[in-house]
């Protein structure tokens, strides 16, 4: 990894960077460039690190040019020469603008720790904030005839709010999260989430959840209100997938992973030890069967038994509702 990002962050009154957005990346950047911002000895003690920026350092940069830093906004360059950790919050929003620009794809970076780097930040119609100077915002607003509209207390911020990737739509931008990766001709209906460091390889469609971690084939649907298992709590220690040309039905989800052409039927959760009928009649867990592809999973209608066929069916997208340019 050799990247050197430019920045605009926001910081509380102590002076604490709350969020950063990166305008600018140069990928390889030339030794010349680098020398600019950072000395060789520097990057050799630390090679991921960030320093902020005067007025004068960035008259050469387009998109940050016209910035002037202020108590409440700093100039960054960032410079990330190896996967490492994010070690504070502009490496850790960096890494995050990486994976939502589709430089890489869900758990190709190292995303460790970053829980405990990033804080929990007032989103609100004034930009991000400290939650703990929040109210004295909100009496300052209304002293002026104003109102604060406080979108959210969150760690992490809505992706388009940083990055907007082509060929996709999302209905609502609140519930796809910076560092999700967002496959051309990807569609987020109304009640779909995507997690950070999690997505989609498009087109795709997304009704249902994806949590953390997990990575969806092209052609696949994910139904109105299915649920895919994360690793972020619960005890679930395995990262899921799901192939090409699934289908995930409507309430239903799944704790293991999907090979491709595979069907969930509605309604049915699919977790890692419950115990699956084959067409065989032999009897195994769930996770046996994990990531074998043109499955179809069924309950049987009449004596309530967790079923797996092969699929003889082919399933496919509707692209007309995919092609977002």
């Amino acid at each position: 990894m050799n990247l050197l990002a430019f920045g605009i962050a926001s910081k509380d009154q102590q002076g604490n960077v709350l969020e950063v957005y990166y305008p600018e990346l140069h990928n390889n950047p030339d030794s010349n460039v680098l020398r600019k911002f950072f000395t060789p000895a520097q990057l050799v003690a630390q090679p991921c690190q960030y320093r902020e920026l005067s007025r004068a350092e960035v008259q050469d940069l387009s998109s940050l040019s016209s910035i002037k830093p202020s108590a409440k906004t700093s100039l960054l360059a960032c410079y990330l020469g190896a996967d490492l950790p994010p070690s504070d919050v502009p490496t850790a929003y960096l890494k995050l603008h990486l994976l939502s620009m589709r430089l890489h794809k869900p758990n190709t970076l190292n995303l460790a720790g970053i829980f405990n780097i990033m804080p929990t930040v007032a989103w609100t119609s004034a930009g991000a904030m400290s939650v703990a100077e929040l109210k004295s915002a909100q009496l300052a607003a209304r002293q002026n005839g104003k109102h604060l509209h406080v979108y959210a207390l969150d760690k992490f911020p809505p992706l388009l709010n940083y990055v907007l990737p082509s060929g996709v739509r999302i209905a609502d931008s609140a519930r796809v999260r910076l560092g999700a990766y967002l496959g051309e001709g990807t569609t987020v209906m109304p009640a779909g989430f995507i997690n950070f460091n999690a997505g989609t390889l498009g087109p795709n469609m997304i009704e249902g959840r994806i949590s953390q971690g997990l990575q969806i084939g092209e052609g696949t649907d994910v139904g109105g209100g299915a649920s895919t298992m994360g690793v972020l709590s619960g005890g679930n220690e395995h990262i899921l997938s799901v192939g090409k040309d699934c289908l995930i039905g409507a309430n239903a989800g799944i704790g293991i992973s999907l090979g491709d052409n595979c069907i969930v039927e509605a309604g049915l959760y699919v977790t890692a030890g419950a115990k699956v009928t084959r067409a065989d009649g032999s009897i195994v867990k769930a996770r046996e069967l994990s990531g074998k592809a043109n499955l179809l999973w069924r309950r049987n209608s009449r004596t309530g038994a967790l079923e797996c066929v092969a699929n003889t069916k082919e399933f496919a997208l509707n692209m007309q509702l995919h092609d977002n340019t």
